[in-house]
């Protein structure tokens, strides 16, 4: 049980957050089971869901976040664990709606060892746990070699344990984060799957839009390729 947030740190300045993958399974009944694996050049996510009823789903999603560091060391990284219960229901012989309740734990930590020399007494670090809660509902087509669906995720995003000391362009960036510890985001995204009945490949294209803090620094768009297996 474990996917982030998507929490990935670009290396040329701090970042505390990247949406991750959505896990759209579209279950359409009891006892059904989907399992996915995703990523990209700086992330690793597993997700699966589980059908609990013909109308009860639970999802568990995984993320890993490793982007490259700078040649000069500079960079960070992070990880996500979730989990997801709620509903769902087939509208018509095609269409599939869900929406769930998702919890997430989850860890971010950056590296800046260039910025000691120039501030003395100071770590060039800085990491903070991460807890995230909201919903996501989806509506999606699903037939049997293509499915396409939108979601949308509306949490809440919060920083604790905060720790380091890490001075970034003049800005302190451990007061920075403890007065900016809580965001609201909204969160779309687009999933399209193609294959045999299955097992699919999909790809996603997802945004995050930080609405309590214009300028906070995180990622603002993601895309993700990965496999899709229904059971």
């Amino acid at each position: 049980m474990a996917l982030l947030v998507s929490l990935l740190i670009a290396a040329c300045s701090p970042k505390y957050y990247v949406p991750n993958t959505h896990n759209v399974p579209l279950l359409e009944e009891k006892g059904q089971v989907t399992l996915a694996v995703h990523g990209n050049v700086n992330q690793f996510e597993v997700q699966g869901a589980f059908g609990l009823s013909s109308n009860i789903g639970l999802m568990v999603n995984g993320g890993f976040f490793f982007p490259a560091d700078d040649d000069n060391g500079n960079g960070g990284s992070g990880r996500l664990g979730e989990v997801g219960l709620g509903y769902f229901t087939k509208i018509g012989e095609y269409m599939v709606f869900e929406t769930y309740g998702l919890l997430g734990f989850g860890s971010v930590e950056n590296n800046f060892p260039t910025t000691v020399a120039g501030n003395p007494g100071t770590s060039g670090t800085i990491n903070a746990n991460i807890f995230r809660a909201g919903i996501q509902p989806n509506i999606g087509y699903t037939s049997e070699y293509f499915s396409a669906a939108v979601s949308a995720r509306f949490v809440s995003l919060n920083y604790t344990n905060i720790k380091g000391s890490l001075i970034f362009d003049g800005v302190d960036q451990f007061t920075y984060l403890e007065n900016h510890k809580s965001s609201f985001l909204v969160e779309p995204a687009l999933t399209v799957r193609a294959g045999l009945e299955n097992v699919k490949l999909q790809a996603q294209l997802s945004g995050s839009w930080n609405l309590s803090h214009n300028n906070f620094p995180q990622e603002n768009a993601l895309l993700s390729l990965g496999i899709f297996v229904k059971i």
